[in-house]
């Protein structure tokens, strides 16, 4: 599909925006919107490095206009630039992690997303090896936090410190001021310092004595847990469960995996020879590409079916939240770019809703006591919604 572009921002000196959406606008770029004099004179020095892409967010019903992030290229050459980054980042992540494709690609998409990830499963796994690998592969800042039931709240967000010679608190910043924040064993913790991870990962800013700090971009909180072992634990809320974009499990490696890892893990530590094949600013503008990917109306529709299903399946008590429906549509989208397209196919949407779905479901007692999975539920509302043809797609 050929990329969009909208129309000049100003016409005979009025602008086509409300006020609101100027400042937006004028935020986003530093700089106040050109005059309709400034856009002939740049349509006439160079009029590819102006244009702009359309973005369509589901929760918007106008359309706003951001730079495209890799010029004027088109979208085809942004989204191919965006797989060789990509690329590079899940070839270096897989020299570590043996064996788990699948694994290494939804993390993948969660980053590109811009969401958080839940990786369940036993010890000795790679868990946390995973999270530790796709932060050094990206060239982000990484720290990692064992939680523990003594673990307080400032542990995480950050404490303001009394100096005596300046006579003034000063903020010392806590591990969550990093891009990827490697929670392990998350459910050790208490309730109250579970519960400071919220406004990180639903807002991606922390408040301390009243002052707001605004986290880096991006952001990624990768928590682990155990699933086997829950003595002295507290489960996740489902408040929290929510904001987790996507519930993966590692599992137990192929014999032919794990005899490769013992060939070239055994002997030193595999992050040691890790290097990173990408930085910040780089994923910052693959997430751009990303949010820019074009989903249908009927995609959207069947991906909202799909999710309203599970509110109204006799086997589930609590079904998907709202917040569910973006965080499906921003991953359908990354798919969407992994596989080198500008658009969303109902596939997408197919391939994500267990892991992105899954966690958030409560079932009935019933269900329950007949040990049905969410999975069971979600592969049953696969089969029986009904999919868009290709013409209303």
């Amino acid at each position: 599909m050929a990329p969009r572009y909208s129309t000049p921002l100003h016409r005979r000196g009025r602008s086509l925006h409300s006020a609101s959406t100027a400042r937006r606008l004028r935020s986003a770029s530093g700089a106040p919107p050109p005059t309709a004099q400034r856009c002939r004179r740049d349509g006439r020095a160079g009029r590819d490095q102006r244009r702009t892409a359309v973005v369509r967010a589901v929760t918007y019903r106008s359309t706003v206009s951001i730079p495209l992030p890799w010029g004027a290229r088109g979208a085809e050459e942004g989204i191919a630039d965006v797989r060789d980054v990509l690329g590079r980042i899940r070839g270096a992540v897989e020299t570590v992690v043996e064996g788990k494709d699948d694994v290494v690609r939804t993390a993948l998409v969660v980053l590109l997303a811009e969401g958080h990830l839940l990786v369940e499963d036993v010890p000795g796994v790679g868990k946390t090896m995973l999270a530790k690998a796709l932060a050094r592969a990206t060239g982000v800042t990484v720290r990692r936090v064992q939680f523990t039931p003594d673990l307080l709240p400032s542990d995480l967000t950050g404490v303001s410190v009394y100096d005596a010679e300046s006579r003034r608190f000063e903020f010392q910043p806590g591990p969550v001021f990093a891009h990827v924040v490697v929670g392990d064993e998350i459910n050790r913790a208490s309730p109250k310092t579970q519960s400071a991870l919220l406004e990180c990962m639903g807002e991606r800013q922390v408040t301390v004595d009243g002052t707001t700090h605004t986290l880096a971009r991006p952001f990624m909180v990768v928590a682990t847990q155990n699933p086997a072992e829950m003595e002295g634990t507290y489960p996740l809320p489902e408040a929290q469960r929510d904001r987790f974009m996507a519930r993966v499990s590692m599992g137990y490696p192929s014999m032919a995996s794990e005899l490769a890892m013992l060939g070239s893990h055994g002997a030193r530590d595999p992050l040691t020879d890790l290097e990173p094949v990408s930085d910040p600013g780089e994923l910052r503008r693959a997430i751009a590409v990303t949010a820019s990917v074009h989903a249908a109306p009927a995609v959207q529709q069947y991906l909202l079916d799909l999710v309203t299903a599970t509110r109204t399946h006799p086997a589930v008590s609590l079904g998907a939240s709202p917040r569910a429906s973006l965080h499906l549509l921003r991953a359908s989208r990354a798919v969407a770019v992994l596989d080198g397209r500008d658009h969303v196919l109902p596939d997408d949407v197919q391939s994500l809703a267990v892991p992105v779905l899954a966690h958030r479901l409560v079932l009935s007692p019933e269900a329950s006591a007949v040990r049905r999975t969410a999975e069971d539920v979600l592969v049953d509302l696969l089969q029986r919604v009904p999919v868009p043809s290709a013409a209303r797609a």
